[in-house]
């Protein structure tokens, strides 16, 4: 789409809302000439103290052309908010007279659309009132705006549990046994990366040692532990003892409530290594079939059979919480295929199971060779499947998340029975509390819910880099000492 910005350069507000609303279109910046088959000219402007956007937009001789126009107040941030909430309704409008299509999030492009609702319901504003600014003021239809209203309610009583000191521990294995076709995440295989592995290992404790020091002289309280991939499960039983030993012996663990590993991929689990997971006190494991239809597992590249799965639950078999995850829209599945699927999984009783919408990700074989897949409508009728049947199972929305590309422009669900949810999903979904990430691929994300601010650390994104750096908690350290807190 050719796109022409008069008056700001808000380009990522832009781009965002053009992504959301057209699927595959690729940004070009320039003068718009009105005989082009896909274009838009975004205007901003101010005077007395009002902004106002002006959005024209084409395409394939379909043109529409709306106005939005609001008072500035506030402080600067607020302002700047202001002016991008108007640039993207305006757009939203225009692209909807021309398309005729109404995304399930209206104009919301973001990642968490339920932050909306939380910030609401933390103010003092009714849930109610948060619903119907959903509905009014960014377009979202009634069902996703009931589903905010679930996950949000959560996140604002999750907020209030939470102290200034609180934090989250992140740990990433960035090692797989296999690449997935829908996988875009910097993982190396373990087939080609073997050496890598045990000095990635020693790496990773030295890290968690010299992290762990500052956050125990800081006085900073761990409240849950993570460790994600990649798939953790890759490793040795004697590697994954060592990675949380490190964690163990580093971090003041006193006020930890949960420890959760990814066991992920049911061809890497084993009676050895589910064993060292219940020794370090690990409560949640996740075991993620993607799906139960062994010609759909092919055409993702995945090793393991269906069968496979059950042997994977029955070791899983002693920890408090267990997890499974499913795709809607993978390459060669079926709305039939999916719901068998879902059917198959809740025959296990996990208490937690999660519903991703396929994620069309940059990189990945699915986009990378062409691999086709469920279109929006059959992606609709699996999500249409999945939410009756889960609530009519016992089973609740406790976190939500969306991704650039999904499928239908839908969302991931994370499901749980009463009283199951996980608290590292809620925090790190919603941004409640600071995540102090160790590994490659991963970013530290330094929270400060007093001004809404959000700091992140990004850490080298392959293991080679990761593994010859030297580990640098100053941006850390002088976070916390602007807060108050310092060593």
């Amino acid at each position: 789409m050719k796109l022409e910005l008069r008056g700001h350069d808000e380009r990522y507000t832009v781009e965002q809302s053009m992504l959301n609303l057209f699927p595959g279109e690729l940004p070009v910046y320039g003068t718009v000439t009105r005989g082009e088959p896909c274009w838009a000219v975004v205007e901003l402007s101010e005077a007395d103290g009002r902004a106002t956007v002006t959005v024209e937009l084409s395409r394939e001789g379909v043109t529409a052309r709306r106005t939005w126009s609001e008072t500035l107040s506030g402080t600067d941030y607020q302002r700047e908010g202001v002016r991008r909430r108007g640039i993207g309704r305006c757009f939203y409008e225009a692209a909807v007279a021309v398309t005729g299509a109404r995304p399930p999030w209206g104009m919301l492009s973001g990642v968490r659309p339920d932050k909306l609702v939380t910030a609401a319901l933390l103010s003092g504003r009714s849930e109610a009132d948060a619903v119907r600014m959903l509905q009014d003021v960014y377009a979202v239809t009634p069902e996703r705006a009931a589903l905010a209203l679930e996950t949000g309610r959560i996140a604002a009583r999750t907020a209030l549990q939470l102290e200034k000191r609180d934090i989250a521990v992140y740990v990433g294995i960035p090692f797989c046994p296999t690449r997935c076709a829908y996988c875009s995440f910097v993982s190396q295989s373990v087939e080609k990366s073997f050496g890598l592995v045990e000095p990635y290992i020693e790496a990773l404790k030295r890290e968690l040692r010299e992290g762990g020091a500052l956050a125990r002289r800081l006085g900073l309280r761990v409240r849950a532990f993570y460790m994600g991939g990649g798939t953790p499960t890759t490793l040795s039983p004697e590697q994954l003892s060592g990675v949380l030993d490190a964690f163990e012996t580093a971090f003041d663990t006193s006020h930890c409530v949960e420890r959760t590993v990814e066991a992920g991929r049911p061809d890497t689990i084993t009676p050895g290594k589910m064993s060292v997971l219940r020794a370090h006190g690990v409560d949640r494991v996740s075991v993620n079939p993607q799906s139960m239809d062994d010609r759909v597992l092919r055409a993702i590249g995945r090793r393991h059979a269906a069968a496979d799965v059950a042997r994977a639950m029955e070791l899983s078999g002693g920890f408090r919480h267990v997890n499974m995850d499913i795709i809607a829209g993978l390459p060669a599945d079926t709305p039939d295929g999916f719901a068998d699927t879902l059917r198959r999984c809740l025959a296990f009783a996990p208490d937690n199971l999660t519903v991703h919408t396929l994620a069309l990700k940059k990189g990945s074989r699915v986009l990378t060779e062409g691999l086709s897949v469920p279109d929006a409508d059959a992606v609709r009728e699996m999500l249409d499947f999945a939410a009756p049947t889960l609530r009519k199972a016992d089973y609740a929305p406790y976190y939500l998340y969306r991704q650039k590309y999904m499928s239908g422009s839908f969302e991931n669900i994370g499901w749980c029975r009463p009283g199951a949810e996980c608290l590292y999903n809620i925090v790190i979904m919603s941004e409640l509390c600071t995540i102090f990430s160790f590994g490659a691929g991963g970013s530290t994300k330094l929270v400060d819910r007093d001004t809404n601010r959000i700091q992140r650390i990004f850490h080298p994104k392959y293991p080679e880099e990761y593994i010859s750096r030297t580990a640098d908690f100053a941006a850390v350290a002088a976070f916390y000492e602007n807060r108050g807190i310092s060593t």
